[in-house]
């Protein structure tokens, strides 16, 4: 485990395993429900958390903990851009649990991903996307040195569950 920069030093942050996958279903639909009142089927999720803990080449996640257990995690997944020839880590499914926000969890797990990406010579950058109305959210990333990309996503989704 690498410790954090947490205000109470008590945060680790650790490659999450498959012991985690049951945190990080939870996660992901508590982040759903919060942020777009979104309710992900479990077992679709759970085949989707399962998919990237085996198949490593299609993210990895990383879960902060402290001496209570896991507060937080976040997936990371990669985009090609033949713009800069390298690759864009983007942070996704990123949530800590209610009680732990505040307590620099959020910042060791960005701090150390941040880190790791910095150290690969192949990497360009760090990019997320968050809810257009989660301020809260966007403040906290700017705080961190992230800037608007001033982007906006559009999707067509083929299907909303297999």
């Amino acid at each position: 485990m690498i410790p954090s920069d947490a205000k109470d030093g008590a945060v680790s942050v650790r490659p999450a395993t498959l012991a985690d996958a049951e945190h990080l279903v939870e996660f992901n639909r508590a982040m759903a429900w919060e942020t777009e009142q979104k309710r992900l089927d479990p077992a679709v999720l759970g085949r989707g958390v399962g998919r990237v803990l085996a198949e490593p080449a299609r993210g990895r996640y990383w879960v902060a903990e402290s001496a209570t257990g896991v507060q937080g995690g976040l997936l990371v997944t990669y985009e090609w851009s033949d713009w800069r020839d390298g690759d864009w880590w983007w942070i996704q499914s990123v949530y800590v649990r209610p009680e732990a926000r505040g307590q620099g969890v959020f910042s060791a797990l960005y701090r150390h991903v941040e880190r790791l990406a910095r150290e690969a010579p192949q990497v360009v950058g760090l990019r997320l996307y968050v809810e257009r109305d989660n301020r809260r959210a966007q403040d906290v990333y700017a705080a961190l040195g992230m800037e608007d990309a001033r982007y906006v996503v559009f999707e067509d989704p083929f299907q909303t569950a297999r």
